[in-house]
């Protein structure tokens, strides 16, 4: 699919339909994330396939936005392993984990499953319904699954801002 095409089409699917997602399908979405850039290529994500109904089970206790997905992504970041800037001590953790995440809801979306990023979850929930290690930090939450039929975007989602509003050049106006 053209690039533009499939970023302007993609939407938050907030219902699903109980079709598990493939196993090749799933590898797909996960290379995605294998790919995607990250600071200095130090590749500081940490990903967990939720699939199992104990697993899904323990996902619906960390966050009311599961929209009974029969899969989910949980994507976080390796404290240890991330590129530090010198000047602030700024990780680069939380936006390689997001261009990760935003690579494997692409992908699914090129592949026909649907997802939604869910960024509204208890972390204190995670950690522990997930036995996290102390230097994982949760970032997503990707809820994925085969659209129900006739799901249409969200009101708001063909409502973008002109460029004049969000670009500058040179300088901020």
């Amino acid at each position: 699919m053209d690039f533009f095409r499939l970023a302007e089409e993609r939407f938050s699917i907030r219902s699903f339909t109980d079709r598990p997602v493939e196993k090749e399908s799933i590898e797909a979405i996960l290379r995605a994330g294998q790919v995607a850039p990250t600071a200095c290529n130090l590749q500081p994500q940490k990903i967990l396939v939720i699939q199992s109904d104990e697993a899904l089970a323990k996902y619906r206790r960390c966050t009311k936005s599961h929209f009974n997905a029969p899969l989910a992504i949980l994507t976080c970041y390796d404290r240890n392993l991330c590129w530090k800037r010198e000047y602030d001590g700024k990780m680069s953790g939380e936006i390689d984990a997001s261009i990760v995440t935003t690579h494997m809801m692409l992908e699914a979306s090129n592949l026909g499953i649907g997802s939604t990023w869910v960024m509204h979850f208890i972390p204190e929930a995670v950690r522990e319904e997930f036995q996290l290690p102390e230097n994982y930090e949760p970032v997503s939450l990707l809820a994925l699954g085969y659209p129900a039929k006739g799901v249409t975007p969200s009101s708001g989602h063909g409502s973008i801002k002109p460029l004049k509003d969000i670009v500058s050049f040179n300088r901020f106006e």
